[in-house]
Protein backbone atom coordinates (compact mmCIF):
# COMPACT_ATOMS: atom_id res chain seq x y z
CA UNK A 1 0.00 0.00 0.00
CA UNK A 2 2.58 2.15 1.07
CA UNK A 3 5.64 3.08 -1.45
CA UNK A 4 8.79 5.13 -0.72
CA UNK A 5 9.02 9.01 1.19
CA UNK A 6 9.38 10.98 -1.56
CA UNK A 7 10.37 13.85 0.42
CA UNK A 8 9.93 15.56 3.47
CA UNK A 9 8.36 18.96 4.22
CA UNK A 10 8.41 20.35 7.88
CA UNK A 11 6.27 17.64 9.89
CA UNK A 12 5.33 16.05 6.58
CA UNK A 13 6.26 12.80 4.76
CA UNK A 14 5.04 12.51 1.35
CA UNK A 15 4.76 8.58 0.26
CA UNK A 16 4.12 7.59 -3.12
CA UNK A 17 1.41 5.10 -3.69
CA UNK A 18 2.94 1.79 -5.73
CA UNK A 19 1.11 1.40 -9.17
CA UNK A 20 0.39 -2.14 -8.67
CA UNK A 21 -0.39 -1.82 -5.00
CA UNK A 22 -4.30 -0.80 -5.14
CA UNK A 23 -5.73 0.89 -1.45
CA UNK A 24 -7.72 -1.53 -0.32
CA UNK A 25 -9.40 0.60 2.51
CA UNK A 26 -10.23 4.26 3.37
CA UNK A 27 -7.11 5.25 5.42
CA UNK A 28 -7.75 8.72 6.14
CA UNK A 29 -7.05 9.93 9.28
CA UNK A 30 -5.49 6.43 10.15
CA UNK A 31 -2.11 5.74 12.07
CA UNK A 32 0.97 4.57 10.40
CA UNK A 33 4.21 4.16 11.69
CA UNK A 34 7.81 4.89 9.96
CA UNK A 35 10.42 2.17 10.71
CA UNK A 36 14.53 2.83 10.53
CA UNK A 37 16.97 0.73 12.14
CA UNK A 38 16.39 2.42 15.40
CA UNK A 39 13.95 4.36 15.78
CA UNK A 40 9.73 3.83 15.09
CA UNK A 41 7.88 7.26 14.38
CA UNK A 42 4.16 7.40 14.43
CA UNK A 43 2.60 9.20 11.62
CA UNK A 44 -1.39 9.56 10.77
CA UNK A 45 -2.65 10.22 7.19
CA UNK A 46 -3.89 13.72 6.42
CA UNK A 47 -4.04 13.20 2.63
CA UNK A 48 -4.20 11.20 0.26
CA UNK A 49 -4.26 11.83 -3.91
CA UNK A 50 -3.84 9.26 -6.68
CA UNK A 51 -0.22 9.30 -6.43
CA UNK A 52 0.93 10.70 -3.07
CA UNK A 53 -0.22 10.11 0.94
CA UNK A 54 0.37 12.78 2.82
CA UNK A 55 0.98 11.65 6.36
CA UNK A 56 1.66 13.70 9.59
CA UNK A 57 4.32 13.18 11.92
CA UNK A 58 3.08 12.66 15.38
CA UNK A 59 5.68 11.52 17.63
CA UNK A 60 8.06 8.72 18.09
CA UNK A 61 7.47 4.86 19.46
CA UNK A 62 9.69 3.95 22.21
CA UNK A 63 9.16 0.35 23.60
CA UNK A 64 5.60 0.67 25.27
CA UNK A 65 5.88 4.65 25.73
CA UNK A 66 4.65 7.76 23.19
CA UNK A 67 6.43 10.41 23.03
CA UNK A 68 5.17 13.54 21.62
CA UNK A 69 6.96 15.39 18.57
CA UNK A 70 9.67 14.07 16.70
CA UNK A 71 13.31 15.39 17.18
CA UNK A 72 14.64 12.96 14.15
CA UNK A 73 12.79 12.64 10.89
CA UNK A 74 12.17 9.48 9.53
CA UNK A 75 14.95 8.94 6.65
CA UNK A 76 13.79 8.57 3.29
CA UNK A 77 14.82 4.79 3.08
CA UNK A 78 12.84 3.90 5.88
CA UNK A 79 9.81 1.32 5.39
CA UNK A 80 5.77 2.69 6.07
CA UNK A 81 3.04 0.70 7.35
CA UNK A 82 -0.15 0.87 8.95
CA UNK A 83 -0.10 1.05 12.87
CA UNK A 84 -0.61 -2.61 14.68
CA UNK A 85 -2.51 -3.92 17.44
CA UNK A 86 0.11 -3.71 20.19
CA UNK A 87 1.19 0.14 19.03
CA UNK A 88 -2.87 0.97 18.88
CA UNK A 89 -2.81 -0.27 22.90
CA UNK A 90 -0.45 2.17 23.32
CA UNK A 91 -1.94 4.91 21.74
CA UNK A 92 -5.89 4.20 23.21
CA UNK A 93 -5.02 3.68 26.50
CA UNK A 94 -5.84 -0.16 28.03
CA UNK A 95 -7.89 -1.39 30.66
CA UNK A 96 -6.35 -1.12 34.51
CA UNK A 97 -7.17 0.48 37.99
CA UNK A 98 -7.52 4.60 37.38
CA UNK A 99 -8.36 4.48 33.74
CA UNK A 100 -11.99 5.23 32.33
CA UNK A 101 -13.06 4.46 28.66
CA UNK A 102 -14.24 7.43 27.56
CA UNK A 103 -15.92 6.06 24.16
CA UNK A 104 -14.93 3.91 21.13
CA UNK A 105 -12.55 5.04 17.90
CA UNK A 106 -14.85 4.77 14.85
CA UNK A 107 -11.19 4.32 12.68
CA UNK A 108 -10.54 1.14 14.64
CA UNK A 109 -13.43 -1.16 14.69
CA UNK A 110 -14.90 0.56 18.15
CA UNK A 111 -11.62 -0.14 19.64
CA UNK A 112 -12.31 1.34 23.43
CA UNK A 113 -10.41 4.53 24.33
CA UNK A 114 -8.95 4.53 27.79
CA UNK A 115 -8.23 7.40 29.61
CA UNK A 116 -6.19 8.18 33.22
CA UNK A 117 -8.46 9.50 34.81
CA UNK A 118 -6.08 11.59 36.80
CA UNK A 119 -4.88 12.87 33.56
CA UNK A 120 -8.08 13.68 32.71
CA UNK A 121 -10.05 14.90 35.97
CA UNK A 122 -6.98 16.55 37.95
CA UNK A 123 -6.82 19.52 35.42
CA UNK A 124 -9.34 21.94 33.76
CA UNK A 125 -11.08 20.63 30.97
CA UNK A 126 -13.17 22.05 28.63
CA UNK A 127 -16.07 20.34 26.12
CA UNK A 128 -17.16 22.43 23.39
CA UNK A 129 -19.37 22.06 20.71
CA UNK A 130 -22.66 23.55 18.15
CA UNK A 131 -26.23 22.61 19.89
CA UNK A 132 -27.36 19.64 18.73
CA UNK A 133 -23.80 18.21 18.75
CA UNK A 134 -23.65 16.00 21.68
CA UNK A 135 -21.75 18.22 24.40
CA UNK A 136 -24.65 17.63 26.89
CA UNK A 137 -24.62 13.94 25.81
CA UNK A 138 -21.17 13.73 26.32
CA UNK A 139 -20.86 14.94 29.41
CA UNK A 140 -23.50 12.59 30.95
CA UNK A 141 -21.45 9.69 29.64
CA UNK A 142 -18.51 10.80 31.02
CA UNK A 143 -19.86 10.82 34.48
CA UNK A 144 -21.74 7.90 34.05
CA UNK A 145 -18.26 6.39 33.00
CA UNK A 146 -16.80 7.24 35.73
CA UNK A 147 -19.80 5.83 38.55
CA UNK A 148 -20.59 2.93 36.22
CA UNK A 149 -16.99 1.17 36.66
CA UNK A 150 -17.63 -1.52 39.02
CA UNK A 151 -13.80 -1.56 39.64
CA UNK A 152 -13.26 2.03 40.61
CA UNK A 153 -15.86 3.43 43.46
CA UNK A 154 -15.18 7.15 43.46
CA UNK A 155 -17.22 7.58 46.45
CA UNK A 156 -15.43 10.70 47.69
CA UNK A 157 -16.43 12.63 44.93
CA UNK A 158 -17.90 15.95 44.21
CA UNK A 159 -19.37 17.27 41.08
CA UNK A 160 -21.33 20.22 41.11
CA UNK A 161 -23.36 20.94 38.27
CA UNK A 162 -24.71 24.01 37.58
CA UNK A 163 -27.44 23.16 34.76
CA UNK A 164 -28.59 26.19 32.75
CA UNK A 165 -31.66 24.25 31.74
CA UNK A 166 -32.30 21.84 33.74
CA UNK A 167 -30.87 18.63 31.48
CA UNK A 168 -28.77 16.19 33.61
CA UNK A 169 -31.41 15.72 36.45
CA UNK A 170 -32.93 12.93 34.24
CA UNK A 171 -29.54 11.40 33.92
CA UNK A 172 -28.45 10.84 37.46
CA UNK A 173 -31.24 10.87 39.43
CA UNK A 174 -31.21 6.81 39.85
CA UNK A 175 -27.32 6.54 40.32
CA UNK A 176 -28.02 5.28 43.69
CA UNK A 177 -29.36 1.97 41.44
CA UNK A 178 -25.66 1.24 40.30
CA UNK A 179 -24.31 1.65 43.50
CA UNK A 180 -26.38 2.01 46.81
CA UNK A 181 -23.30 4.08 48.21
CA UNK A 182 -24.00 6.21 45.64
CA UNK A 183 -26.49 9.33 46.02
CA UNK A 184 -27.76 12.18 43.84
CA UNK A 185 -28.76 15.69 45.00
CA UNK A 186 -30.94 18.39 42.67
CA UNK A 187 -31.25 21.63 44.14
CA UNK A 188 -33.49 24.06 41.96
CA UNK A 189 -34.96 27.65 41.30
CA UNK A 190 -38.08 26.25 40.64
CA UNK A 191 -40.48 25.67 42.84
CA UNK A 192 -42.43 22.90 41.11
CA UNK A 193 -39.35 20.64 41.24
CA UNK A 194 -39.67 20.71 44.75
CA UNK A 195 -42.27 17.60 44.75
CA UNK A 196 -39.73 15.63 42.38
CA UNK A 197 -36.97 16.02 45.12
CA UNK A 198 -35.52 18.61 45.24
CA UNK A 199 -34.46 21.31 47.02
CA UNK A 200 -34.88 25.02 47.17
CA UNK A 201 -31.51 26.47 45.94
CA UNK A 202 -30.79 28.86 49.28
CA UNK A 203 -27.21 30.92 49.87
CA UNK A 204 -26.53 31.77 53.58
CA UNK A 205 -25.74 35.75 53.05
CA UNK A 206 -23.82 36.13 55.98
CA UNK A 207 -21.36 33.47 53.82
CA UNK A 208 -20.59 36.04 50.92
CA UNK A 209 -18.12 38.54 51.31
CA UNK A 210 -17.81 42.04 50.48
CA UNK A 211 -17.20 40.82 46.67
CA UNK A 212 -19.56 38.75 46.92
CA UNK A 213 -22.53 41.90 47.60
CA UNK A 214 -20.72 44.07 45.10
CA UNK A 215 -21.50 41.31 42.37
CA UNK A 216 -24.87 40.61 43.70
CA UNK A 217 -25.48 44.22 44.06
CA UNK A 218 -24.02 44.78 40.06
CA UNK A 219 -21.18 47.58 41.79
CA UNK A 220 -20.00 49.45 38.85
CA UNK A 221 -18.15 51.87 40.60
CA UNK A 222 -14.86 51.75 43.35
CA UNK A 223 -16.53 54.30 45.49
CA UNK A 224 -19.63 51.57 45.84
CA UNK A 225 -17.73 49.31 47.83
CA UNK A 226 -16.91 51.53 51.03
CA UNK A 227 -20.41 51.92 51.24
CA UNK A 228 -20.87 48.34 50.88
CA UNK A 229 -18.70 47.37 53.15
CA UNK A 230 -20.23 50.13 55.65
CA UNK A 231 -23.72 48.28 54.91
CA UNK A 232 -22.04 44.52 56.11
CA UNK A 233 -20.41 46.07 59.30
CA UNK A 234 -23.69 47.72 60.87
CA UNK A 235 -25.92 44.82 59.33
CA UNK A 236 -23.52 42.39 61.74
CA UNK A 237 -23.41 45.27 64.55
CA UNK A 238 -27.66 44.67 64.37
CA UNK A 239 -27.59 41.03 64.39
CA UNK A 240 -25.77 41.20 67.73
CA UNK A 241 -26.90 40.03 71.26
CA UNK A 242 -27.22 42.73 73.48
CA UNK A 243 -28.22 46.77 73.87
CA UNK A 244 -25.40 47.05 71.22
CA UNK A 245 -27.80 47.29 68.54
CA UNK A 246 -29.58 49.83 69.79
CA UNK A 247 -26.94 51.96 71.06
CA UNK A 248 -24.72 52.02 67.81
CA UNK A 249 -28.32 52.55 65.90
CA UNK A 250 -28.55 55.67 68.17
CA UNK A 251 -25.00 57.00 68.70
CA UNK A 252 -26.28 57.19 64.08
CA UNK A 253 -28.84 58.61 64.21
CA UNK A 254 -27.47 61.29 66.81
CA UNK A 255 -24.77 61.60 64.33
CA UNK A 256 -26.57 62.01 61.56
CA UNK A 257 -28.54 65.19 63.54
CA UNK A 258 -25.85 66.74 64.65
CA UNK A 259 -24.44 67.23 61.12
CA UNK A 260 -27.41 68.78 60.03
CA UNK A 261 -27.37 71.00 63.02
CA UNK A 262 -24.16 72.34 62.11
CA UNK A 263 -24.46 73.30 58.62
CA UNK A 264 -25.71 77.03 57.71
CA UNK A 265 -29.47 75.89 56.05
CA UNK A 266 -32.87 77.71 57.30
CA UNK A 267 -34.18 76.15 60.51
CA UNK A 268 -36.97 74.62 58.33
CA UNK A 269 -34.52 72.82 55.97
CA UNK A 270 -32.99 71.30 59.20
CA UNK A 271 -36.59 70.32 60.67
CA UNK A 272 -36.89 68.80 57.57
CA UNK A 273 -33.96 66.31 56.96
CA UNK A 274 -34.07 65.57 60.84
CA UNK A 275 -37.34 64.47 60.15
CA UNK A 276 -36.63 62.55 56.90
CA UNK A 277 -33.86 60.48 58.55
CA UNK A 278 -35.77 59.44 61.50
CA UNK A 279 -38.97 58.50 59.53
CA UNK A 280 -36.45 55.84 57.86
CA UNK A 281 -34.24 55.03 60.72
CA UNK A 282 -35.85 54.97 64.16
CA UNK A 283 -35.29 52.87 67.69
CA UNK A 284 -37.74 52.84 70.46
CA UNK A 285 -35.29 55.28 72.33
CA UNK A 286 -34.72 57.39 69.60
CA UNK A 287 -38.20 59.05 66.90
CA UNK A 288 -39.66 61.49 66.77
CA UNK A 289 -42.81 60.48 69.31
CA UNK A 290 -39.84 60.20 72.17
CA UNK A 291 -40.07 61.99 75.29
CA UNK A 292 -37.61 64.64 75.76
CA UNK A 293 -37.08 66.24 79.11
CA UNK A 294 -37.23 69.79 80.16
CA UNK A 295 -36.40 71.64 82.92
CA UNK A 296 -40.10 70.82 84.79
CA UNK A 297 -41.84 69.37 81.00
CA UNK A 298 -41.68 67.13 78.88
CA UNK A 299 -42.10 67.06 75.14
CA UNK A 300 -41.84 65.30 72.68
CA UNK A 301 -38.85 65.44 69.98
CA UNK A 302 -40.86 66.47 66.95
CA UNK A 303 -42.53 69.41 69.21
CA UNK A 304 -39.06 70.73 69.97
CA UNK A 305 -38.51 71.81 66.58
CA UNK A 306 -40.90 74.90 66.73
CA UNK A 307 -39.23 77.96 64.89
CA UNK A 308 -39.27 81.26 66.65
CA UNK A 309 -39.41 84.57 65.02
CA UNK A 310 -36.18 84.99 64.87
CA UNK A 311 -36.03 82.00 62.45
CA UNK A 312 -34.25 79.64 64.99
CA UNK A 313 -35.71 76.47 66.98
CA UNK A 314 -37.29 77.50 70.53
CA UNK A 315 -35.41 74.25 71.91
CA UNK A 316 -32.19 74.40 70.17
CA UNK A 317 -30.27 73.94 73.30
CA UNK A 318 -32.59 71.23 74.19
CA UNK A 319 -32.56 69.71 71.34
CA UNK A 320 -28.63 69.22 71.55
CA UNK A 321 -28.49 68.01 75.04
CA UNK A 322 -30.50 65.47 73.79
CA UNK A 323 -28.56 64.14 70.62
CA UNK A 324 -25.73 64.20 72.25
CA UNK A 325 -26.86 62.17 74.85
CA UNK A 326 -26.78 59.20 72.63
CA UNK A 327 -23.82 60.36 70.56
CA UNK A 328 -20.75 57.50 71.63
CA UNK A 329 -17.31 57.88 70.02
CA UNK A 330 -16.58 53.93 71.71
CA UNK A 331 -18.76 52.57 69.08
CA UNK A 332 -16.97 53.67 66.30
CA UNK A 333 -14.23 51.22 67.31
CA UNK A 334 -16.32 48.09 68.03
CA UNK A 335 -15.75 45.31 65.35
CA UNK A 336 -18.24 42.57 64.98
CA UNK A 337 -17.67 39.04 64.52
CA UNK A 338 -18.61 38.11 61.00
CA UNK A 339 -20.63 34.91 62.80
CA UNK A 340 -24.58 36.14 62.82
CA UNK A 341 -27.66 35.00 61.19
CA UNK A 342 -29.02 38.45 59.05
CA UNK A 343 -31.59 38.42 56.24
CA UNK A 344 -32.29 40.51 53.13
CA UNK A 345 -34.76 42.83 55.45
CA UNK A 346 -31.59 43.08 57.91
CA UNK A 347 -29.41 44.59 55.38
CA UNK A 348 -32.11 46.47 53.86
CA UNK A 349 -32.10 48.84 57.03
CA UNK A 350 -28.65 48.65 57.53
CA UNK A 351 -28.09 50.24 53.87
CA UNK A 352 -30.46 52.90 55.36
CA UNK A 353 -28.62 53.17 58.30
CA UNK A 354 -25.65 53.52 55.44
CA UNK A 355 -27.25 56.89 54.23
CA UNK A 356 -27.61 59.10 57.11
CA UNK A 357 -24.28 58.02 58.06
CA UNK A 358 -20.80 58.65 56.82
CA UNK A 359 -22.02 62.14 55.22
CA UNK A 360 -23.37 60.97 52.44
CA UNK A 361 -26.56 62.57 52.62
CA UNK A 362 -23.99 65.99 52.10
CA UNK A 363 -22.18 64.13 49.34
CA UNK A 364 -24.74 64.33 46.21
CA UNK A 365 -22.51 62.19 44.33
CA UNK A 366 -22.09 59.39 46.99
CA UNK A 367 -25.65 59.15 47.93
CA UNK A 368 -26.90 58.59 44.72
CA UNK A 369 -24.58 55.70 44.47
CA UNK A 370 -25.65 54.78 47.67
CA UNK A 371 -29.93 54.86 46.36
CA UNK A 372 -28.67 52.96 43.46
CA UNK A 373 -27.25 50.04 45.37
CA UNK A 374 -30.43 50.23 47.70
CA UNK A 375 -32.79 50.51 44.58
CA UNK A 376 -30.70 47.08 43.58
CA UNK A 377 -31.03 45.54 47.21
CA UNK A 378 -34.73 46.04 47.33
CA UNK A 379 -35.77 44.53 44.27
CA UNK A 380 -34.03 41.32 45.10
CA UNK A 381 -35.84 41.63 48.78
CA UNK A 382 -39.11 41.97 46.88
CA UNK A 383 -38.04 40.09 44.04
CA UNK A 384 -38.18 36.48 43.08
CA UNK A 385 -34.75 35.87 43.77
CA UNK A 386 -35.06 36.83 47.40
CA UNK A 387 -35.79 32.86 47.75
CA UNK A 388 -32.52 32.21 47.07
CA UNK A 389 -31.28 34.47 49.69
CA UNK A 390 -33.49 33.01 52.23
CA UNK A 391 -31.52 30.43 54.47
CA UNK A 392 -33.53 29.59 57.60
CA UNK A 393 -30.79 29.48 60.14
CA UNK A 394 -26.92 30.40 60.61
CA UNK A 395 -24.42 27.93 59.56
CA UNK A 396 -21.10 28.05 58.57
CA UNK A 397 -18.97 27.55 55.87
CA UNK A 398 -17.54 24.22 56.53
CA UNK A 399 -21.03 23.08 57.45
CA UNK A 400 -22.82 24.36 54.69
CA UNK A 401 -20.18 22.90 51.92
CA UNK A 402 -20.98 19.70 54.14
CA UNK A 403 -24.39 19.94 53.67
CA UNK A 404 -24.45 20.39 50.11
CA UNK A 405 -22.71 17.44 49.49
CA UNK A 406 -25.15 15.25 51.78
CA UNK A 407 -28.55 13.72 51.26
CA UNK A 408 -30.68 12.24 54.20
CA UNK A 409 -27.10 11.96 56.21
CA UNK A 410 -25.45 10.15 53.31
CA UNK A 411 -22.87 11.58 50.98
CA UNK A 412 -23.89 12.92 47.29
CA UNK A 413 -21.35 12.65 44.67
CA UNK A 414 -23.24 14.30 41.94
CA UNK A 415 -24.87 17.35 42.81
CA UNK A 416 -26.97 19.05 40.64
CA UNK A 417 -28.09 22.96 40.88
CA UNK A 418 -31.04 23.57 38.09
CA UNK A 419 -31.14 27.88 37.42
CA UNK A 420 -33.49 27.45 34.48
CA UNK A 421 -35.76 29.80 36.71
CA UNK A 422 -33.34 32.76 37.84
CA UNK A 423 -32.86 35.19 35.14
CA UNK A 424 -29.50 35.23 33.43
CA UNK A 425 -28.01 38.20 35.86
CA UNK A 426 -28.66 36.22 39.36
CA UNK A 427 -27.64 33.51 37.92
CA UNK A 428 -24.12 33.94 37.21
CA UNK A 429 -23.55 35.40 40.42
CA UNK A 430 -24.91 32.68 42.01
CA UNK A 431 -22.60 30.67 39.79
CA UNK A 432 -19.76 33.13 40.79
CA UNK A 433 -21.07 32.88 44.82
CA UNK A 434 -20.96 29.13 44.71
CA UNK A 435 -17.50 28.71 43.08
CA UNK A 436 -16.35 31.97 45.33
CA UNK A 437 -17.13 29.41 48.62
CA UNK A 438 -15.78 26.43 47.32
CA UNK A 439 -12.47 28.05 46.86
CA UNK A 440 -12.48 29.73 49.64
CA UNK A 441 -13.05 26.43 51.55
CA UNK A 442 -10.56 24.42 49.60
CA UNK A 443 -7.96 26.85 50.42
CA UNK A 444 -9.06 26.42 54.35
CA UNK A 445 -8.22 22.69 54.04
CA UNK A 446 -5.52 21.88 56.31
CA UNK A 447 -4.48 18.99 53.94
CA UNK A 448 -4.05 20.57 50.23
CA UNK A 449 -6.65 19.13 47.77
CA UNK A 450 -7.75 16.36 50.18
CA UNK A 451 -11.00 17.38 49.08
CA UNK A 452 -11.66 17.73 45.15
CA UNK A 453 -14.81 19.47 43.90
CA UNK A 454 -15.36 19.65 40.23
CA UNK A 455 -17.37 22.82 39.00
CA UNK A 456 -19.04 21.71 36.13
CA UNK A 457 -20.27 24.60 33.62
CA UNK A 458 -23.15 23.96 31.34
CA UNK A 459 -23.45 26.99 29.37
CA UNK A 460 -20.30 28.24 30.56
CA UNK A 461 -20.54 31.34 28.79
CA UNK A 462 -23.45 32.83 30.58
CA UNK A 463 -21.11 33.06 33.60
CA UNK A 464 -16.95 32.60 32.64
CA UNK A 465 -16.85 35.76 30.48
CA UNK A 466 -14.47 38.65 30.21
CA UNK A 467 -16.34 41.21 32.33
CA UNK A 468 -15.83 44.27 35.26
CA UNK A 469 -14.78 41.98 37.97
CA UNK A 470 -11.18 42.80 37.03
CA UNK A 471 -12.01 45.87 37.00
CA UNK A 472 -14.17 46.26 39.80
CA UNK A 473 -12.57 43.60 42.23
CA UNK A 474 -9.05 43.37 40.98
CA UNK A 475 -9.79 39.94 40.11
CA UNK A 476 -12.30 37.35 38.51
CA UNK A 477 -12.95 34.54 40.45
CA UNK A 478 -13.46 31.62 37.45
CA UNK A 479 -9.94 33.51 36.13
CA UNK A 480 -8.45 32.91 39.76
CA UNK A 481 -9.46 29.45 39.92
CA UNK A 482 -8.18 28.43 36.47
CA UNK A 483 -5.05 30.13 37.57
CA UNK A 484 -5.17 28.34 41.12
CA UNK A 485 -7.69 25.92 41.69
CA UNK A 486 -6.20 22.74 40.40
CA UNK A 487 -3.39 22.58 43.17
CA UNK A 488 -6.53 23.04 46.08
CA UNK A 489 -8.27 20.57 44.12
CA UNK A 490 -10.83 22.81 42.65
CA UNK A 491 -11.61 21.97 39.08
CA UNK A 492 -13.53 23.62 36.05
CA UNK A 493 -15.32 21.87 33.33
CA UNK A 494 -16.56 24.26 30.95
CA UNK A 495 -19.02 22.84 28.70
CA UNK A 496 -19.98 25.69 26.03
CA UNK A 497 -21.18 26.26 22.29
CA UNK A 498 -19.58 30.02 22.27
CA UNK A 499 -16.03 29.44 22.96
CA UNK A 500 -15.44 32.79 21.81
CA UNK A 501 -17.80 34.77 24.70
CA UNK A 502 -15.61 33.00 27.42
CA UNK A 503 -12.78 34.39 29.69
CA UNK A 504 -9.20 33.97 27.21
CA UNK A 505 -7.43 33.43 30.30
CA UNK A 506 -9.79 30.21 32.02
CA UNK A 507 -9.66 28.41 28.25
CA UNK A 508 -5.48 28.83 28.56
CA UNK A 509 -5.79 26.68 31.67
CA UNK A 510 -7.84 23.77 30.52
CA UNK A 511 -5.99 20.84 29.78
CA UNK A 512 -7.93 18.63 27.76
CA UNK A 513 -10.42 19.00 25.11
CA UNK A 514 -13.71 17.16 23.72
CA UNK A 515 -14.17 19.40 20.44
CA UNK A 516 -17.95 18.16 18.78
CA UNK A 517 -18.75 19.66 15.62
CA UNK A 518 -18.15 23.46 15.48
CA UNK A 519 -19.05 25.03 12.30
CA UNK A 520 -18.95 29.06 13.63
CA UNK A 521 -15.82 30.86 12.24
CA UNK A 522 -15.31 33.06 15.13
CA UNK A 523 -15.06 30.24 17.53
CA UNK A 524 -13.02 28.29 15.20
CA UNK A 525 -10.44 30.82 14.96
CA UNK A 526 -10.96 31.80 18.37
CA UNK A 527 -9.65 28.76 19.74
CA UNK A 528 -6.82 27.96 17.15
CA UNK A 529 -5.42 31.78 18.46
CA UNK A 530 -5.86 30.33 22.32
CA UNK A 531 -4.72 26.23 21.92
CA UNK A 532 -1.58 25.73 20.75
CA UNK A 533 -2.63 22.08 20.04
CA UNK A 534 -5.61 23.29 18.30
CA UNK A 535 -3.89 22.44 14.66
CA UNK A 536 -5.34 22.92 11.54
CA UNK A 537 -5.78 19.09 11.40
CA UNK A 538 -7.75 19.28 14.58
CA UNK A 539 -10.10 21.91 13.05
CA UNK A 540 -10.76 20.26 9.95
CA UNK A 541 -11.60 17.16 11.83
CA UNK A 542 -14.35 18.14 13.61
CA UNK A 543 -15.85 20.19 11.31
CA UNK A 544 -17.21 16.69 9.87
CA UNK A 545 -17.83 14.94 12.86
CA UNK A 546 -21.07 12.46 13.47
CA UNK A 547 -23.66 14.19 16.51
CA UNK A 548 -22.04 12.00 19.56
CA UNK A 549 -18.34 12.26 18.21
CA UNK A 550 -15.85 14.26 19.20
CA UNK A 551 -11.83 15.08 18.85
CA UNK A 552 -10.26 14.29 22.01
CA UNK A 553 -7.41 16.41 22.48
CA UNK A 554 -4.96 17.27 25.10
CA UNK A 555 -3.23 16.54 28.22
CA UNK A 556 -4.66 13.08 28.99
CA UNK A 557 -4.18 11.87 25.09
CA UNK A 558 -1.33 10.93 23.53
CA UNK A 559 -2.54 12.25 20.18
CA UNK A 560 -5.48 13.76 19.23
CA UNK A 561 -7.68 11.52 18.50
CA UNK A 562 -11.30 10.94 17.04
CA UNK A 563 -13.88 9.47 19.72
CA UNK A 564 -17.32 8.25 19.18
CA UNK A 565 -18.91 8.76 23.17
CA UNK A 566 -21.37 5.68 23.64
CA UNK A 567 -25.08 7.13 24.66
CA UNK A 568 -25.83 7.93 27.79
CA UNK A 569 -28.61 6.06 30.03
CA UNK A 570 -30.46 7.31 31.20
CA UNK A 571 -30.41 10.25 28.49
CA UNK A 572 -30.39 14.27 29.80
CA UNK A 573 -33.30 16.67 28.77
CA UNK A 574 -31.54 17.85 25.73
CA UNK A 575 -33.48 15.96 22.74
CA UNK A 576 -34.75 17.92 20.11
CA UNK A 577 -38.51 19.21 20.15
CA UNK A 578 -40.44 16.39 18.38
CA UNK A 579 -42.88 18.51 16.14
CA UNK A 580 -44.54 15.61 14.14
CA UNK A 581 -45.69 14.47 17.46
CA UNK A 582 -46.86 17.39 19.37
CA UNK A 583 -48.44 18.83 15.93
CA UNK A 584 -50.63 15.99 15.62
CA UNK A 585 -51.49 14.37 18.86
Amino acid sequence: MFGKIVYISDNVAHVSIPSDAPVIMNIMNMHVVFEDEDKKILGEVEDVSSEIIKIRFLGELNGDKFIGGVLRKPNLTATTRIINEDELKIIMGEKGHGKLMLGMSPLYDDMPVMVDINELSSNHMAIFGNTGSGKSYGVARYLQSIFYNPEFVPYKSNFMIFDAYGEYHNAFQKINQINPNYNFKFYTTNKLQLKEGGEMLRIPLWLLTLDDFALLLNAEKHSQLPIIERMLKLVRVFATDGDICTRYKNHLIAKAIMDIMYTNQTAASKRNDIFSILASCSTEQFNLEAPVQGLGYVRKFRECFLIDTAGQFTESILITQYITSFIDEELEKYEPTADHYFTLEDMEKALQFTLISEGLLRNERLYDEAITLKVRLHAIAVGEAKEFFSYPQYINMENFVASLVTINGRKAQIINFNLEDADDRIAKTIVKIFSKILFDFTKRLNERASIPFHIVLEESHRYVQNDSDNFLLGYNIFERIAKEGRKFGLLLLLISQRPVELSETVISQCSSFLIFKMTHPRDLDYLKKMLPNMSSEIMEKQKSLQSGTCVAFGRAFKIPMIVRMPLPNPEPYSTNADVVVRWTH
